[in-house]
């Protein structure tokens, strides 16, 4: 795979990258005016019909640089289904049909999502219906298994976040559906890594692809968010988590590192007087959409979540995100803090053990001189308050959800 190129084509409209009138104001009925550096990278190869090998992380906006070209490029008369996305999370199958679902109706497309937890039988009509699928790999094996449609008629394949649907060990599942799609097909792979399986995988998947890496952010932190990091004792940990829910904010979503830690967490914040709701894999699908929709709904405002669980969650009111348990890396740490809002507050609470790991982490991200500032070299027995955040008051208006005016 060569080199990837970093594009910027500064002001191409979505009309000059080739998109239709009727997309376009689908589009335009949402807010959504102008192309994302990334769309801008991406759409114009791919509806030119050119195979795309793409760097970007989440929050880049790469949902819409994958779902114009494929509305653009299948038409209401193709068999069904023409085109497949594949995606590693419940939640973010359903946040990329959300999102396109707008622009698929523009051209009388239909679309739906797949995932495991809910009824195979309606689901499997509904997909077997439908022009575009929305998968995540498990599922879709089990309805092809029962033969409740075939994938002999794909047209354009995309993997959105193959990083981490290797990471959750779906190499396997993928290998055998995309060798189940036929070999003319058209691919648009994404991921927030290209480096050892993904991008060996990238070059088995794509042919002469177009490569693109969206922009510099994809490894460092966004300088708009106020980065702060907590050197607290471990056992001061939950006390120290606590203080900081306790500062005028509007949704926070807290990340730890297993799925055991997220519900001793929701219990032990309880403990405390503080209401909040875990999700992670072992949570059934009604048990994870609940906690959602109470998040969402601001009736908990403290949603704790392992990294995998919350890939998709996009919920607009989100104004603080805590690393309870710190990021292995700075992709992840990237991931993790993409996801404040208005207000864009990132705090990282840290053990004295792990002081040296994360200095050397915020020096990647550019955030080193912040970390020095901001961090006490010695714990205190009991954690020492901090600054607050910024000015900000708490709200209980029910928040909505990002779906087409803002990107996964």
């Amino acid at each position: 795979m060569g080199a990837a190129k970093e594009s910027y084509v500064s002001n191409q409209s979505f009309a000059e990258l080739g998109v239709s009138r009727a997309v376009i104001s689908s589009l335009t009925a949402t807010g959504v005016t102008e192309p994302f550096a990334i769309d801008r990278a991406v759409i114009g190869d791919a509806i030119a019909g050119r195979e795309v090998i793409a760097k970007s992380p989440t929050g880049s906006g790469k949902t819409l640089a994958f779902g114009i070209p494929l509305i653009e490029l299948i038409g209401a008369e193709d068999p069904r289904p023409a085109a497949l996305v594949l995606a590693p999370t419940r939640e973010l199958a359903t946040q990329i049909v959300d999102e396109i679902r707008g622009i698929a109706h523009a051209r009388a497309l239909r679309l739906t999502a797949v995932y495991g937890g809910v009824g195979l039988v309606n689901q499997a009509k509904d997909a077997a219906a439908s022009h575009v699928l929305v998968a995540t790999p498990g599922r879709l094996e089990d309805l092809l298994a029962r033969g409740a449609f075939t994938l002999e008629r794909i047209r354009v394949l995309v993997l959105d976040e193959a990083d981490r649907m290797l990471d959750m060990g779906f190499r396997p599942a993928i290998d055998r559906i995309v060798a189940a799609c036929p070999q003319n097909r058209q691919t648009l792979f994404f991921s927030a890594a290209l480096d050892g399986e993904a991008g060996r995988i990238a070059e088995r998947y794509a042919r002469d692809p177009a490569t693109h890496q969206h922009g510099p952010q994809a490894r460092r932190a966004r300088k708009e968010i106020e980065h702060r990091f907590v050197q607290v004792a471990h056992e001061h940990r939950v006390e120290a988590l606590v203080r900081e829910l306790g500062h005028d904010r509007e949704l926070t979503l807290v990340f730890v590192r297993t799925k055991r830690g997220a519900d001793r967490l929701v219990k032990r914040l309880a403990a405390h007087g503080v209401k909040a709701v875990a999700m992670h894999g072992n949570k059934s699908q009604r048990q994870r959409e609940h906690a959602l929709s109470r998040f969402e709904s601001g009736t908990v405002d403290t949603l704790v979540a392992t990294d995998v669980a919350a890939r998709g969650i996009d919920v607009e009111g989100i104004s603080h995100v805590i690393n309870s348990d710190p990021p292995a890396d700075s992709e992840t740490y990237v991931h993790r803090t993409g996801r404040a809002g208005r207000q864009r507050v990132g705090i990282t609470l840290l053990s004295p053990d792990q002081h040296r790991d994360i200095t050397k982490l915020a020096g990647q991200l550019g955030l080193g001189p912040r970390l020095d500032r901001n961090t006490p070299r010695r714990p205190a027995a009991d954690p020492a308050p901090h600054a607050a955040a910024p000015n900000g008051v708490r709200s209980r208006r029910r928040p909505r959800l990002r779906r087409a005016a803002t990107r996964a």
